[in-house]
């Protein structure tokens, strides 16, 4: 049997042991109990299952009387209770002793496809510095998955990487909100406006500011500048005090380059806090 194909997990390991370690490899959960004869039905089918893959996917044995955190935590109201994850996510389940058959075919939904191969080897070429083999594997799962969320974003990546920024955005786009990376992407999607919209001079942007307070094309300007060059705290007080005298300026231009500094700093940054609720009133005053 491959080694630790089939393990026990808790309350305290849950996290570890099946949450991040479904980022490396997929991890199927039974979620059983002693006195459940339905378990002791389907508990050795998945083992066997589990031994007969060969380490393709980690079975984690659940004894929900001994994890009642985990347990709760996910709603389990009957047992056995099955529960496929894949890069932290759930991706599938079911619930009852089902036939093998019907396990062989939950399998199929959890374990990786060709177009994921494809994908974990286009980033593993790219983490290697191979940009050339990285392209080829992230097409060929495309050709596969055409909305394959670790494919495109991995060859956005590339395409931005060689300043193909028109190119790279709406790969971007095609990701699914409930991708396992959508928040990654959104990410380096705003990252990737913010460097697009930057032009200009700083020094010629904050003399027209300063001489006509008024000139909303020089301010969005210099925002944009700033925030490219990671001057969010300015950048945000800029974009905002356009906001404040017209909301609607160049298509809500403002607003939209502040919602992008918030993304690319993360919910939890004090000038996200701070801005978001100063970009509120002014929206809403």
């Amino acid at each position: 049997m491959p080694e630790r194909a089939i393990i026990d997990v808790g309350d305290q390991d849950f996290e570890r042991e099946v949450l991040a370690r479904s980022r490396e490899v997929p991890v199927v959960v039974d979620f059983w109990a002693p006195w459940c004869g339905p378990c002791r039905t389907l508990g050795p089918v998945l083992e066997r299952l589990a031994v007969e893959h060969g380490g393709a996917f980690v079975l984690a044995k659940v004894n929900v009387d001994v994890a009642p955190t985990v347990a709760e935590a996910f709603r389990i109201q009957s047992i056995p209770a099955v529960k496929g994850f894949r890069d932290g996510m759930l991706v599938a389940e079911f619930i009852g002793a089902q036939p093998e058959a019907a396990v062989r075919q939950f399998l199929t939904s959890v374990l990786p496809t060709e177009a994921d191969r494809l994908a974990r080897e286009g980033e593993a070429a790219a983490a290697a510095g191979e940009p050339t083999a990285a392209e080829t594997a992230f097409d060929g799962a495309l050709r596969l998955d055409a909305r394959h969320a670790r494919a495109l974003l991995g060859l956005a990546r590339l395409r931005a990487a060689r300043g193909e920024l028109a190119d790279a955005l709406p790969l971007l786009e095609r990701i699914s909100p409930s991708a396992s990376v959508a928040h990654e992407a959104e990410r380096f999607a705003a990252e990737l406006r913010t460097r697009a919209d930057a032009t200009g001079d700083e020094m010629t942007l904050r003399a027209c500011v300063a001489a006509d307070p008024a000139d909303l094309d020089g301010r969005l300007a210099l925002g944009r500048l700033l925030a490219a060059r990671n001057g969010h705290e300015e950048a945000l007080a800029e974009l905002l005090e356009v906001v404040k005298r017209d909301r609607g300026f160049a298509d809500e231009a403002a607003r939209k380059a502040m919602l992008d500094i918030f993304a690319i700093l993360g919910s939890d940054h004090p000038l996200v806090d701070r801005y978001r609720g100063e970009l509120a009133k002014a929206l809403f005053a």
